[in-house]
């Protein structure tokens, strides 16, 4: 879930991934936030948080070659962009903007060593021995890990210049993520719909990477999606009590929903 956006100031976005890669760049999006969030804050809790942050992108960027997959998207956006400039009516102050940003993001991640993700992983062994202790609730504690206690005890400055330095080869994926999901989000405007007795079921005219539904915060109510191929389901439920459980909304229920692909 992320929070109202420029089409709808006063709507919850609602994401759902329709493919494995978008679902993968939507996390780590989350995480690059989530490590900006936390760069803020210069106390131990604060630096332990950008660390474990920082863990957690470097595992989702080892389990595939993701340079490969989000280089090939780009480069398939600057040829499609590319194209474009050609056609009456596009606005080239705009589209230069775009295939600038699009050259800047493949230029940086071209110049990253395949699978440095995998290797910091495997080759640093302060690293390794936080990462394998990460998983058991306190397992980080001061007597678990000296090393990384007495670490986090030295001048912020030093602390900081290694977490900034393990950062280096991750910024431009949050560059070029950051990028693809823009262009994604934008390929289309959002629409107008009705959820008639809370359920709402829609057939998109084409293939569809990313759906996205926008609800009144006076709705007081979420989706549940069910999304495939070829249909999505959503089914609005409301949560007035955390403590209870959720009920199903059997009210029209008016929202926008957005079908974004490449």
């Amino acid at each position: 879930m992320t929070s109202g956006s420029a089409e709808a100031l006063d709507s919850i976005c609602f994401e759902q991934p329709l493919n494995e890669r978008v679902r993968t760049f939507l996390r780590l999006e989350f995480l690059f936030g989530q490590h900006a969030h936390h760069r803020q804050d210069r106390s131990q809790y604060g630096l332990r948080a950008r660390l474990q942050t920082l863990l957690d992108t470097l595992t989702v960027l080892s389990r595939s070659d993701l340079k490969k997959d989000i280089l090939k998207e780009l480069l398939e956006q600057h040829a499609h962009l590319t194209r474009l400039s050609a056609r009456p009516g596009v606005d080239p102050e705009r589209l230069g903007h775009v295939l600038k940003e699009l050259t800047t993001s493949i230029n940086g991640l071209q110049q990253l060593i395949t699978q440095f993700a995998g290797s910091a992983l495997r080759d640093n062994e302060f690293l390794i021995s936080i990462h394998n202790r990460t998983s058991i609730p306190g397992g980080t504690c001061g007597f678990d890990l000296p090393a990384y206690h007495f670490w986090l005890s030295q001048p912020y400055e030093t602390v900081n210049r290694n977490l900034e330095a393990w950062f280096t080869d991750l910024a431009p994926f949050e560059v070029a993520i950051g990028l693809y999901l823009k262009l994604l989000r934008g390929s289309t405007e959002p629409t107008p719909a009705v959820a008639r007795g809370g359920l709402y079921v829609h057939a998109p005219q084409g293939p569809v990477q990313l759906l996205r539904v926008f609800v009144p915060q006076a709705a007081a109510a979420y989706p549940e999606i069910s999304a495939g191929a070829h249909r999505f389901t959503i089914r609005f439920v409301s949560l007035h009590d955390v403590n209870r459980r959720s009920t199903q909304v059997h009210s029209d229920v008016p929202f926008n929903i957005q079908c974004c692909a490449l």
